[in-house]
């Protein structure tokens, strides 16, 4: 019966027009009313193929999840809030680590090329993932059709689409910061410094984000952690130790005091380090850490 109505959505037009309520009311089921370990349980089956075991989970990915139904604090919601984290971070490293600030408004209707300053720079929402518009010159962008994307995202509740419910609460806004540029007026390097109970046990590098993604995995102490398969990216080649990577991991650990897990992003330019996001479910508990044995490594030194 699944077969057949598949092809009857996808291949007729009476099938289509019949199916696509039925369809858009199985998203709303799917996405706000079922059940959050479901939906975690199903997901997490639908990605590796066996069951979440959320009683003894082993894995990072079954802790991460675990996590997720278990660890809930106000500070999450403060820290997963790009806005508002940034008073976390002044007061706990200092303000110096902060990527300038340039515009914050709750109304799409503001994002103007008058508000706007004319060197480069990125347009984000504080409650969501993924969701930002780099501007580099800011006579060829459309700001029309920006606002309309912001309007659009500022109304829609990131919670529903991954179940992550540190975004539930976050009341909407809109920040544009300087954008970071290297030396060579590319986006620079993404550290991303995964810490377990305030403690650096690993680091992801982002190389090339925009153009050609390649991710490879560290050690504390910069010694690369070998995997054959892509992760969200490719895995990328052995890059140079930061001159700066002692202090950089002391931020992240200063940040990171007060949760079992959490995922703290620098940029690294020059010498000059920058505080990105914290995250709590990286990819939701579902990125695959290839091989499994590195999975289960990397899941063993967290304690729950």
């Amino acid at each position: 019966m699944r077969k057949v109505l598949k092809h009857m959505y996808y291949n007729t037009i009476v099938g289509n027009l019949l199916l696509t309520p039925a369809k858009k009311l199985y998203n709303i089921y799917r996405l706000r009313l079922l059940p959050e370990k479901i939906y975690l349980k199903r997901n997490f089956k639908n990605i590796f193929g066996y069951d979440l075991n959320l009683e003894n989970p082993k894995t990072i990915q079954e802790k991460i999840n675990w996590l997720q139904l278990n660890d809930r604090t106000q500070m999450h919601i403060l820290c997963t809030d790009k806005y508002a984290v940034r008073e976390y971070v002044e007061e706990k490293i200092g303000k110096q680590y902060l990527i300038p600030l340039v515009f914050h408004t709750e109304q799409p209707s503001e994002i103007t090329p008058d508000n706007l300053p004319d060197y480069p720079f990125i347009i984000k929402t504080n409650h969501d993932c993924g969701g930002h518009i780099i501007v580099r010159d800011k006579s060829k962008v459309d700001w029309k059709n920006v606002q309309r994307e912001l309007n659009k995202s500022l109304k829609s509740n990131f919670y529903y689409h991954t179940r992550e419910w540190q975004y539930k609460n976050i009341k909407p806004c809109i920040l544009v910061e300087k954008l970071l540029l290297d030396k060579d007026n590319k986006i620079p390097n993404d550290y991303k410094i995964v810490c377990y109970n305030g403690i650096v046990k690993f680091i992801e590098v982002i190389v090339d984000r925009y153009t050609n993604p390649h991710v490879s995995i560290y050690d504390p102490d910069w010694l690369i952690i070998e995997y054959n398969e892509a992760i969200i990216y490719p895995p990328g080649k052995d890059i140079k130790k930061p001159v700066n990577l002692t202090k950089m991991k002391l931020l992240a650990e200063a940040l990171a005091k007060l949760f079992k897990f959490v995922r703290i992003d620098f940029y690294n330019i020059e010498g000059e380090i920058y505080f990105g996001e914290m995250t709590f479910s990286p990819a939701v508990g579902l990125e695959s850490f290839p091989p499994p044995a590195l999975a289960n490594k990397l899941g063993l030194k967290l304690k729950l």
